[in-house]
């Protein structure tokens, strides 16, 4: 007897044995449903992210040989986590990657009532039942939920239904942990406001929209409420300072979004000018069920007392980010305790890691909300005194960093910083730091807004931040008045003319260093006011009143030997020489810049010797030593090298340019023109860059190639127009029309020497005119204007 009884149950998951036999009837649990109806819903005003997305999807679409089974997104409350996850979610069934289905799960780890937050047992309760386990087959202990969880994705797996999990708003590892797969197969999402490193998984760490994508997602979610409002477009300057109040922030961005779209005849500007307002930005960016200050404190609130005292007083630093020096400062705690601090509030996206490890940043509105609070607690917290240390470690950062560029100073390593690289990495660090801390101090704490400024001048200057030194110097002087000390007003009003004249307002640069004089003859510091007499004379010779310059050094370089200075006299050498090469008196411009490069050779100061022989090349120069000159220059280039002097080595390279070409060294001109052009444009020096296409251009000329000198001096006639460089216009107009000339263009040659004739009969150079004059007779007599 042959028994032909068989059966076959295939199709579905089974979590229990099945019972077979002829006859036999059994229902089988049903199919695990695809359950796209349990993701959140998409927002249709979604927009940038296309990294981040493409991160999250390639993981998903890893394969068994190379899978990365868990991606966790991190970042800041509103920053849009979940919709990213959703994103990808939604996008990768779509794909046909998933045919299981995915699970989502809202694990609400930031509910501020704790017994609405869901545990790893609940969330798992939650997703056996979706996948068809009865309630009495659901296991009642956590760890065996867990296994059955992981058994039944194992074998969706196996038989080609892999499932996406998707576990949302996650606050901590045992949140997650057993709801993780370990098939080998199944991808997960994990999102959290917490960095949760100690996951087996991808880290992908939200920050805020960028400027343009941010605008995108104002002027879709607007669309989408309004067809055809176009608000942002019709007001882009509004709509960019509307993303920059809500800092890029994708919960701020669609709040702001659904205010604006209930008042459909509100302006951009008029939101714009609603948010400016800082003590109440945070409470305009709120809808009824959504506000950006309540999705901080879900994160303030799980804070430890001192780490949310940390947090709070983190908003009293006036700058874009601190240090972790800077924080024990603040929160008069050390070094280590205040890392570990910051460390958690880093796992918390409260605070994020700077570009650099030891420093720290925060998002703008999240440093509001930490004022807001911190206003609240400022007695409790210490915030005044707090505020106190914090400028009291910036200027002890700042001096200490200083002395390693003050040419004066000793022993500089005794200050605190070992080395000269050291000290200038902290204060390019720290810099936008101390700009704010000297504008910050100064309504109460006058003796800071004072020394600080005067604390940064070596830097300042080295670093040619021009633009910031006039805002400094000038809070220097209004605290000094305040604190009646003359000498410090007189000091900082020496800056404030130095750092006019270098951003070219030199009739202000005048105003201030005069003052500086009469302060300093009326206390009775002649030494002072010979400083101030020489950087007028800097002046003057910007202004090319060049009698007036050397009769004005000459006093400078009388005081600086009087009073036995050595260092003011070597300055006051080299601006002599400086102004005697304009009146022509080259021998004596040499042996002045030879007597200032001795005394600062003696006196050890490389950068002081550096200008001296720089300048003293170009004094050779014009004397006829070229070789000299082109030693001197070299050497020059050497020491600002060994003190990261990088725009002394550009202008020093510009100048050994000069020379080379007069020693009949073109090509090697043409490089080191070349070098000064790539350096100064480097550094942002647009006026520099354009004097080395001037002089490229000539060397140029030099090595018969006018098509490409009339390229080079072309370069320099846009800067100097764009930097409104009069003379330097007349020069580059002169110089062109001689390029242009050499190539056999004679009229245009012509038209651009009689422009070069208006430009210096304009400004009053004879000398100029008259070259220009004689360079338009050439032009015309070789037959190209008739």
């Amino acid at each position: 007897m042959t028994d032909d009884t068989g059966n076959v149950i295939e199709g579905g998951v089974f979590f229990a044995g099945v019972v077979q036999g002829r006859d036999i009837v059994v229902t089988l649990p049903p199919e695990i449903p695809p359950a796209l109806a349990g993701l959140p819903r998409a927002s249709p005003s979604f927009t940038g992210r296309a990294r981040e997305l493409a991160v999250l999807l390639d993981l998903l679409g890893r394969d068994a040989a190379n899978p990365v089974l868990v991606g966790a997104v991190g970042g800041l409350g509103g920053i849009g986590k979940t919709e990213l996850a959703t994103q990808a979610a939604r996008q990768a069934v779509a794909s046909g990657r998933f045919p299981g289905g995915v699970l989502f799960v809202d694990m609400l780890g930031y509910d501020p009532e704790p017994l609405n937050r869901l545990t790893a047992g609940r969330a798992l309760g939650g997703f056996l039942r979706a996948m068809g386990v009865p309630d009495d087959h659901v296991p009642a202990a956590t760890e065996d939920r867990s296994r059955l969880f992981r058994s039944l994705l194992a074998a969706c797996a196996e038989r080609g239904r892999r499932v996406l999990v998707v576990i949302d708003n996650v606050s901590d590892r045992r949140q997650v942990l057993p709801l993780l797969a370990t098939d080998g197969a199944t991808a997960t999402i994990v999102t959290s406001r917490e960095a949760l490193a100690g996951l087996d998984a991808r880290q992908l760490h939200l920050e805020p929209l960028p400027r343009d994508e941010a605008v995108d997602l104002l002027r879709r979610a607007l669309a989408l409420r309004h067809a055809g409002d176009t608000r942002i477009d019709d007001d882009p300057d509004a709509a960019v300072a509307l993303t920059g109040l809500c800092a890029g922030l994708p919960l701020a961005l669609q709040i702001v979004a659904a205010l604006l779209a209930e008042h459909p005849a509100r302006p951009v500007a008029a939101m714009v000018g609603d948010l400016s307002d800082v003590t109440t930005r945070l409470d305009e960016i709120a809808h009824p069920g959504r506000a950006v200050a309540a999705a901080f404190d879900l994160s303030y609130h799980r804070l430890a007392p001192d780490v949310a005292r940390a947090f709070r007083l983190l908003s009293v630093n006036p700058g874009p980010d601190l240090s972790t020096p800077a924080a024990a400062a603040l929160t008069d705690s050390s070094a280590d305790a205040a890392r570990r601090g910051l460390e958690v509030l880093a796992r918390a996206h409260l605070v994020d890691p700077g570009a650099v490890y030891g420093r720290w940043r925060m998002h703008d509105l999240v440093r509001l909300h930490a004022s807001r609070h911190g206003e609240r607690e400022a007695v409790a917290d210490g915030r005044d005194l707090a505020f106190t240390r914090l400028l009291d470690h910036y200027l002890g950062t700042a001096r200490a960093a200083n002395a390693h560029l003050d040419a004066k100073v000793a022993d500089p390593a005794a200050h605190g910083f070992p080395d000269r690289a050291t000290a200038l990495d902290r204060l390019d660090a720290e810099y936008l730091n101390l700009v704010a801390a000297t504008h910050a101090a100064a309504p109460g704490h006058a003796a800071v807004a004072r020394d600080l400024p005067l604390a940064l001048w070596d830097f300042l200057l080295l670093r040619r931040h021009f633009g910031d030194w006039v805002g400094l110097a000038g809070v220097a002087v209004t605290a000094a008045r305040t604190l009646g000390d003359r000498r410090a007003e007189a000091r900082a009003s020496t800056d404030l003319g130095i750092a006019h004249a270098e951003l070219g307002h030199f009739e202000e640069a005048l105003d201030a260093l005069r003052a500086a004089e009469r302060i300093y003859r009326g206390i009775g510091d002649l030494g002072g006011a010979g400083i101030a007499l020489n950087n007028l004379g800097n002046v003057l010779r910007y202004l090319r009143r060049f009698d007036e310059v050397v009769a004005t050094t000459e006093a400078a370089l009388e005081i600086a030997r009087r009073a036995g200075d050595r260092r003011a006299e070597a300055l006051a050498l080299i601006s002599l020489g400086l102004g005697l090469a304009e009146v022509r008196r080259f021998a004596d411009a040499v042996e002045a810049h030879r007597r200032g490069e001795r005394i600062y050779h003696g006196l050890g100061d490389r950068r002081g010797r550096a200008i001296a022989l720089t300048n003293l090349g170009i004094a050779l120069q014009e004397v006829g030593r070229p070789a000299e000159a082109v030693d001197a220059h070299e050497e020059a280039i050497a020491l600002f090298r060994a003190v990261d002097e990088r725009h002394g080595e550009a202008s020093a390279y510009n100048n050994l340019g000069l020379a080379l070409r007069d020693a009949d060294r073109v090509g090697d001109a043409i490089t080191a023109h070349e070098t000064a052009i790539g350096m100064f444009r480097d550094l942002g020096d647009r006026e520099g860059e354009g004097r080395g296409y001037d002089n490229l251009g000539l060397a140029l000329q030099a090595a018969g190639r006018f098509t490409e000198a009339v390229v080079a001096h072309r370069r320099d006639l846009a800067i100097c127009r764009e930097t409104g460089d009069r003379y330097g216009e007349g020069v580059a107009l002169t110089n062109l029309g001689l390029a242009l000339a050499g190539g056999g263009d004679l009229a245009e040659a012509a038209d651009h020497h009689r422009a070069a004739v208006a430009v210096f009969r304009e400004i009053g150079d004879e000398h100029g005119e008259r070259s220009a004059l004689d360079n338009l007779e050439e032009a015309l007599s070789g037959g190209g204007d008739g």
